[in-house]
């Protein structure tokens, strides 16, 4: 097992520091481990205290700050008083799904003269294809609003504008050097874009022209809020920063997913087997694969139809084709994983690589990002899995903690045909030919740019907390510091010199539960989910510092708190 390193969150450091903390502890009545994590998120005064602990929707941002919004606003309504076609145009993946849900479920509450349309992975790939365009010229639509995509597709929005289609886009992906010819391209990303928060989704942005367009016409907010709980699955899917915007939104969405998920999210509930109360992980490990399965295995539209279904048997038949796609997708997952880490086992040059990219023509296009997660978690670098789709070399890139793949593909983006992304997840395209130029490029390019720390696996620490501090009362109050999710984690602790109370016990093969004390601390049970391998070293008794999160546990009707271990160093 590759050794990780434990990087400690930054603490009070001044007096000043140590008395602001003090001084909020008072002021909210919690005691100092706890203020002092509210202080590491920059919550240092009762009043950020108050709306972090008590989010409220009247804290969103103006939707007229974002750059070109008033332009967008009067387009659509424009093609809605004149009773124009307009086609709602989203990407496959989850945050692309959810907002043509949002958009175009919203919409269609009043008007009725749209469609929406999802490109074929495996015929036409990412954003903006021929294909849709000639789709909309066809059944003549004179207006497309793109979700989640269409900020680099330059050339084919000016083909479609001679032919007489216009575009409004709602991205979140970075913009390339020219923006395409849109009526308006809403892109909080963009430079020249005033709008004070830069994380939301596709499914977000998509939202805040819905809220800009309905502030203009002065409709009620409380209709387009309903659709909170697809905006949540986006937030989760997408890996965004859960902070600012994204958090509000998120605990909003939360509870509507928990108190009244539409007719589809209750079905998919249901068929992933998940228990409510549901949380950032449960959609991202439960209702995000399972969605994303849809236009991974064989089209989008059955993951779109499921989150519009308001019919509770054609809801459950959905969520039952998307479950069998889910199963399909695991199977190509698992034979694809097993594939990639051979050929790296096999070539002593890759092995000691600081980067993969690994192409293969027969591998499964909708699962390469997937795979490139896996191969992460046994190589721990920058990863590229690439397959042949429509005789190019297609796939996804995924990164480490710290480094930004998409600023190093774009270092190669001249043997690229295409490519767009984030820091830490990215797609591509490039001609079969160039791949060995590629992998070779893209190698010295990580090797020149990568530093050695960002190729050990990380945990990252909040703070050092004596078992002895651990209360029922205290995890109550954490627990309202969610939803947890980057920039605003689970809180992780260390405990140090921890001794074994009786024998640890191997579950399952693989995970380590045992129970442990500290000097004047109660007795913990602990559960290591897949760290069976520190076993043999806990029998000869030393005492060790234990990394753990604070979690409920749940057992035959009994509640009780239990730590997550997330690592172990003698």
């Amino acid at each position: 097992m590759v050794e990780k390193r434990w990087t400690y969150q930054k603490l009070p450091g001044t007096t000043e520091e140590q008395q602001a903390i003090d001084s909020l502890a008072q002021a909210i009545n919690v005691n100092s481990f706890l203020a002092t994590l509210l202080w590491q998120r920059n919550i240092t005064e009762f009043d950020t205290a108050k709306s972090f602990f008590r989010p409220q929707l009247s804290q969103l941002h103006d939707p007229n700050l974002m750059k070109d919004m008033d332009r967008a606003v009067e387009r659509l309504s424009r093609a809605i008083d004149k009773g124009e076609k307009i086609l709602i145009y989203g990407d496959y993946d989850v945050d692309g799904t959810t907002s043509v849900a949002l958009f175009y479920g919203y919409l269609k509450t009043f008007y009725p003269n749209l469609e929406f349309y999802i490109p074929d992975r495996y015929k036409e790939g990412y954003g903006v294809q021929r294909p849709g365009i000639g789709y909309a010229a066809e059944k003549g639509f004179s207006l497309i609003v793109t979700l989640d995509c269409g900020i680099k597709s330059v050339e084919l929005i000016a083909e479609a504008k001679s032919l007489g289609i216009d575009f409004i886009i709602c991205d979140h992906h970075r913009p390339g050097e020219v923006l395409p010819d849109a009526v308006a391209v809403l892109d909080p990303k963009r430079e020249d874009c005033p709008y004070p928060f830069k994380e939301l989704t596709g499914c977000g942005v998509g939202f805040k022209l819905l809220q800009a367009y309905n502030q203009y016409h002065q409709l009620p907010v409380e209709p387009l809020f309903e659709y909170l709980d697809l905006l949540a699955i986006s937030i989760a899917a997408d890996i965004v920063p859960i902070t600012g915007e994204n958090r509000i939104l998120a605990h909003y969405g939360l509870k509507r997913l928990n108190a009244a998920p539409r007719t589809g999210l209750q079905a998919l509930i249901k068929a992933a087997s998940l228990k409510p109360p549901l949380d950032i992980t449960n959609v991202v490990f439960g209702l995000s694969p399972r969605i994303n399965a849809a236009g991974r295995i064989k089209h989008a539209y059955d993951a779109v139809n499921l989150l519009l279904s308001e019919d509770e048997h054609e809801a459950e038949e959905f969520a039952r084709i998307i479950n069998v796609h889910n199963t399909d997708r695991r199977q190509f997952d698992t034979r694809i994983t097993q594939e990639a880490l051979e050929m790296i086992e096999r070539d002593q040059l890759m092995k000691s690589a600081k980067s993969t990219v690994l192409f293969k023509n027969d591998w499964n296009k909708g699962v390469v990002g997937i795979v490139a997660s896996r191969c992460i978690e046994q190589y721990y670098r920058p990863t590229i899995i690439l397959t042949e789709s429509n005789e190019k070399a297609a796939g996804s890139a995924r990164s480490v903690p710290g480094f930004d793949v998409y600023e190093a593909i774009e270092a190669c983006s001249d043997l690229l045909e295409q490519f767009g992304g984030h820091m830490y997840a990215a797609g591509l395209t490039l001609k079969v030919e160039n791949v060995p130029a590629f992998q070779q490029r893209f190698e010295e390019v990580v090797s020149r740019k990568i530093q050695v720390e960002h190729l050990k696996p990380l945990v990252e620490v909040d703070m050092k907390l004596p078992l002895s501090a651990i209360s029922e009362k205290f995890h109550a109050i954490i627990s309202q510091m969610g939803p947890f999710g980057p920039e605003n984690m689970t809180p992780v602790f260390v405990a140090e010199q921890v001794h074994l109370y009786g024998t640890p016990r191997i579950l399952k093969e693989k995970h380590l539960k045992m129970d442990i004390r500290q000097q004047g601390s109660a007795i913990f049970s602990c559960i290591g989910f897949g760290m069976a391998h520190f076993y043999e070293r806990l029998l000869d008794g030393r005492p060790f510092d234990l990394c753990y999160q604070i979690e409920i546990n749940e057992f035959q009707g009994k509640r009780s708190l239990q730590l997550q271990i997330k690592d172990i160093k003698f």
